[in-house]
């Protein structure tokens, strides 16, 4: 399966120039996606779309695609969320299923990766969208966006997706995937995002007994 990440945003809320290169512990925050999406058994080419709002982010790519030869990028219009996906989803030529991931969550892992792809092969669905619950964002002192209400509980996006590419400029239907992986909570918009996935990562680091500088 092709992954699509989006990463055209800017850092306003954050504070910053551009969110992508928005730095966790000295590494820029698409730096841990395109990690994770790299090492994923599941994942075949990894297109990352951009916009003309993050040049420097672009400058970054370009670097990052010598070494890796799975990377291409995509420049969008930089019009809008869905018209920048789509668009760029047509420009790559990708068909078949695709797995579409936003630049801000850099705690994802490999393994939650592969386990939400494992699992949209075995729903009957052309589109899936990755949730958790809305009182595992509270816990961790977050306030989401977003959220829906579904079966008696409120839910909220977590930016990851799979379409069907060849039906991607029509409304699909959707399987709810409703995780508790605290991981999938920490993307990062605003500066308390920042400081609760610092907080959060360095908690884990410790744990295994890690050192942050090994991450630089």
């Amino acid at each position: 399966m092709d992954a699509l990440v989006m990463a055209g945003g800017m850092g306003k809320r954050l504070g910053k120039d551009e969110k992508p290169l928005t730095l966790l512990f000295g590494k820029p925050l698409i730096h841990y996606v395109l990690d994770a999406l790299l090492c994923s058994r599941n994942i075949g080419r990894i297109f990352i779309a951009t916009s003309p709002r993050v040049n420097k982010t672009n400058e970054w790519l370009f670097d990052f695609k010598k070494k890796n030869d799975k990377i291409a990028i995509i420049h969008t219009d930089g019009e809008g969320f869905v018209h920048d996906m789509i668009g760029a989803i047509m420009e790559a030529g990708i068909t078949g299923s695709v797995f579409i991931m936003m630049a801000d969550l850099p705690l994802v892992t490999t393994d939650l990766i592969d386990r939400i792809i494992e699992k949209y092969t075995r729903v009957n669905t052309p589109a899936l969208s990755v949730h958790m619950k809305l009182d595992v964002f509270t816990k961790l002192g977050l306030r989401p966006d977003t959220v829906f209400h579904k079966n008696d509980d409120f839910i909220v996006p977590c930016g990851i997706n799979i379409l069907d590419a060849g039906m991607i400029e029509k409304e699909q239907e959707d399987f709810n995937l409703i995780l508790d992986e605290e991981e999938l909570a920490l993307n990062v918009n605003a500066p308390g995002d920042l400081e609760v996935c610092e907080k959060y990562l360095n908690g884990l680091l410790k744990s295994r007994n890690i050192e942050i500088p090994f991450l630089l």
